[in-house]
């Protein structure tokens, strides 16, 4: 089953190359999706695919590459599919 899930990660997820490791990570896992910097620090993500496989990547959201600090996850889960190709750093 495929599903997509909205995240919101806060902490020290900037400039850590958050950004790098979660399509790096998206990629092995074989999901589509996006991942960009928010103006409050924040770091907004979109993951579609395999609900095993997103249910791994929020897994390793919440903890983040070694310099990361993450505080917070909030996930939205979507009932809409989108038309990704890729998972994409904007």
């Amino acid at each position: 089953m495929v599903v997509r899930a909205h995240l919101f990660i806060e902490g020290n997820v900037q400039g850590v190359f958050f950004r790098r490791s979660a399509k790096m990570q998206a990629d092995k896992l074989g999901i589509v999706g996006l991942v960009r910097n928010r103006r409050d620090g924040s770091v907004e993500m979109i993951a579609q695919g395999l609900k095993s496989k997103v249910g791994a990547f929020i897994k390793w959201c919440k903890k983040g590459p070694p310099f990361a600090k993450v505080e917070k996850v909030d996930v939205e889960w979507k009932k809409n599919l989108e038309d990704f190709e890729e998972f994409e750093v904007v």
